[in-house]
């Protein structure tokens, strides 16, 4: 709950939610499922979506990086202005490892991984914790996690954050080795993790599957029934985020 000023008085009212996408068609796609009209914000380096009085929505960028810095930008401001997000979400379409995940079906990240942050050696790939810092991986409050698969009917299972996309069978392969509970990749959750972390606010990764995780084929990409998936999935996700940030669980990891 946050405490806010108003009028020389003080109220209590839930924090917000940020749901962070990469690019607008995702932003959008999330925006249907509100039945209220938003608004554009203007905050240092961001543009939100304002919906109702409970949502901001923000198209953050392509990629962990910017992610990241979008992402802080806006969790920054809400807390100086004394307003902090009681929650973050990131959320878009991404690729789905088959058979588990096929296009048009929803994955929810348990965890949130970073796949490619470390280093390449003779014996393999080593990740950033190997050697000795840094982290690759973040896990949603695990209430959440439940609550958001039983509204949407999601799998649940590891989001793989990379910063090239898998375009071969090989690469996929190689992914699957070294993640098997993998279900999805996709390119900002962890940079948008990152980000909620450092501000010690829970996160949530949801993707709708537009394509399969391998060679690269875009007569087989399905963008626009992903999208559709997406704005269902928040139609039933969306109850489920304020009930749960309405009750403070931001300790239930």
């Amino acid at each position: 709950m946050v405490v806010q000023a108003e009028e020389g008085r003080l109220t209590t009212s839930s924090a917000r939610i940020l749901v962070a996408t990469a690019v607008p068609a995702e932003r959008d796609a999330v925006a249907r499922a509100f039945p209220e009209p938003g608004r554009r914000v203007h905050l240092p380096g961001v543009i939100l979506h304002r919906t109702g009085t409970a949502y901001d929505l923000l198209a953050a960028g392509v990629g962990p990086a910017l992610a990241a810095a979008s992402v802080s930008a806006a969790l920054t401001s809400a807390a100086l202005e004394g307003t902090p997000y009681g929650l973050v979400v990131s959320a878009g379409i991404g690729g789905g490892f088959l058979p588990e995940a096929p296009v048009g079906s929803l994955v929810i990240a348990d965890p949130i991984v970073a796949a490619d942050l470390g280093a390449e050696t003779a014996d393999g790939f080593l990740p950033v914790t190997e050697l000795g810092f840094g982290t690759v991986t973040h896990r949603p409050p695990r209430s959440l996690l439940r609550q958001a698969v039983e509204a949407t009917g999601a799998r649940a299972g590891t989001v793989l954050t990379v910063s090239t996309v898998t375009g071969t069978a090989a690469r996929a392969a190689e992914l699957r080795a070294r993640h098997p509970r993998a279900l999805a990749e996709a390119m900002e959750g962890f940079g948008v993790a990152e980000a909620a972390a450092a501000h010690g606010t829970p996160v949530l990764e949801i993707r709708a599957v537009s394509n399969p995780v391998g060679p690269r084929d875009r007569a087989a990409w399905r963008i626009g029934e992903a999208l559709a998936a997406l704005t269902t999935a928040f139609g039933k996700l969306a109850p489920v985020l304020e009930s749960w940030n309405r009750h403070d669980h931001r300790h239930d990891q």
